[in-house]
């Protein structure tokens, strides 16, 4: 005849362990996604505040004047004194948006000492996501419109001529083909041309 075992009656902290030790593994696996979770969050928050401040934030494109190449260098320091030169450069639209720069078609300005002496129209275009457009001009300026009071015989004597130029920009970034940001660009250059050589001597653009 078998043996009879005779088993003990679980008391109830024992029945009550695996039950504590379920709900402590689900406590923990409640931490660890509330962790998971709140680490989501601070990286988007990251990301949308860099993409807020870099890639959604527009900034005014700027327009120079780039290098200058003389054909024509005609100057007379006999009274009236004059000149009439002709010239090509480029315009330059420096657009370092995350989205193209349109821009309406616009007057570039060439002064003496204040007195317009030669100007060409910029046209209607685009400079594109971070890049620049590059516009190759040809310039007449001369002296027809200066007033015979200016200094320019002394200056022109002295084999030196400084011209300023001006334009402004207006125009629109657009930004994921949705969002579009009006901006203006303006160009104010200063150039000191050596008459002997043909050649800017400094050339400064704000």
């Amino acid at each position: 005849m078998a043996e009879k075992i005779n088993q003990k009656p679980r008391s109830d902290e024992e029945l009550a362990t695996p039950t504590l030790q379920s709900e402590e593994l689900r406590r923990k696996k409640r931490i660890k996604l509330a962790i998971y979770i709140a680490a989501f969050v601070v990286f988007q928050t990251i990301v949308i505040t860099v993409f807020a401040l870099t890639v959604m934030r527009v900034k005014t494109p700027k327009v120079r004047l780039g290098t200058v190449t003389f054909h024509n260098v005609n100057i007379s320091t006999q009274t009236p004194p004059n000149f009439d030169l002709s010239f090509t450069t480029q315009v330059r639209v420096k657009n370092t948006n995350f989205g193209p720069y349109k821009y309406d078609g616009t007057n570039v300005t060439f002064m003496y000492q204040g007195v317009t002496v030669g100007q060409f129209t910029i046209p209607k275009g685009k400079a594109g996501f971070r890049s620049t457009k590059k516009v190759s001009v040809t310039v007449n300026v001369n002296s027809n419109a200066l007033p015979s009071t200016t200094s320019l015989g002394s200056e022109l004597g002295a084999g030196v001529l400084t011209l300023n130029s001006h334009a402004r920009l207006s125009g629109k970034v657009e930004l994921m083909f949705v969002m579009k940001k009006k901006k203006s660009a303006e160009m104010n250059c200063n150039m000191t041309i050596v008459l002997s050589t043909k050649e800017v001597q400094a050339l400064s653009c704000e």
